[in-house]
């Protein structure tokens, strides 16, 4: 049995989050769909709740909610892209608090930014070392590699309701931890259009609660202060790790369909240098674009 700490991180966390609950399931489909679900419950009725502690599950309120799954059998990447975790191999949770913030532009970019840090953070990297977990906007961390862009290591997926005059985000997070063997059944790793990579490659021994214990507090407080400040802030430690700048990129987009990465901006904006020769730059907005560095003959890295 895996020993979660989930008292302990209630403890740590339920200050920031008045409300909160903190439940680990030993296995559920997809933990972001369960939480909507609930909010929808929520909004239909209203019960007397039961006491908010680590280990309470609750099914049907809109209190914030840090949910776990062990294994996760039909989680959702961007674009409806499916997420399986077999047992003990990743850590998928998802976080479910009522959010307002004064623009809700570059938070997908600020939470990638939150996990970044808490497992690579810079104080621990000798001095001029480049960080060992890079990010793709707009949702992808990968382990960076000598040579190439690097292998997906984790996503981000976030969801959002109406509540009231407010909104409700649900904000999923998956992350690779062991190595994923080469003849698995089911492996897709072959199959991944930015490899396979995962958190042991840099931190031998980190189990699913250890990097939960790292990448919870610091994703809260990220989300508070985000609410506060938005996404400007975090733009300069964002470029630090920003694995597509200055590389080609193809887009989705008819009228910036390739060019040269150039960036964000304070509102967690991608920028794109075309490559028709105009030198024109194009800003290209989550969720209106894939994005894909090109090789020689187009394949990506």
């Amino acid at each position: 049995m895996i020993h979660w700490g989930a008292e302990a991180l209630w403890q740590q966390l339920e200050p920031l989050l008045p409300g909160l609950s903190v439940e680990v399931v030993a296995r559920m489909g997809s933990t972001n769909t369960e939480l909507l679900e609930r909010v929808r419950r929520g909004q239909r009725r209203s019960d007397d709740r039961p006491d908010t502690r680590g280990g309470q599950h609750r099914h049907d309120d809109t209190l914030p909610c840090l949910l776990v799954a062990e294994t996760q059998t039909a989680g959702r990447g961007r674009q409806g892209k499916a997420w399986v975790t077999p047992p003990g191999s990743a850590l998928t949770f998802s976080l479910m608090l009522p959010y307002a913030p004064a623009d809700w532009s570059g938070l997908s970019l600020a939470v990638g930014l939150a996990v970044a840090e808490a497992l690579d953070p810079p104080a621990a990297r000798a001095a001029g070392s480049a960080p060992r977990i890079g990010l793709k906007w707009p949702n992808d961390l990968l382990l960076a590699d000598a040579g190439c862009v690097g292998r997906k290591l984790g996503g981000i997926l976030i969801e959002t309701l109406p509540l009231g005059n407010e909104r409700v985000a649900v904000i999923g997070i998956g992350l690779n931890l062991q190595p994923r063997p080469a003849a698995a059944p089911g492996n897709e790793a072959a199959a991944l259009p930015w490899g396979y990579a995962c958190a042991q490659e840099f931190a031998p021994g980190l189990d699913a609660p250890q990097a939960l214990a790292r990448v919870a507090p610091a994703l809260v407080q990220t989300l508070l202060d985000f609410a506060r400040h938005g996404f400007a802030p975090l733009q300069p430690r964002y470029a630090a790790r920003d694995l597509l700048a200055g590389l080609a990129v193809s887009t989705t987009l008819a009228e910036a369909n390739r060019g040269v990465a150039d960036g964000v901006d304070a509102q967690g904006t991608l920028w794109l240098r075309l490559d028709d020769g105009s030198g024109r730059r194009v800003a290209v907005s989550s969720g209106e674009v894939s994005v894909r560095r090109l090789m020689a003959g187009g394949a990506p890295c």
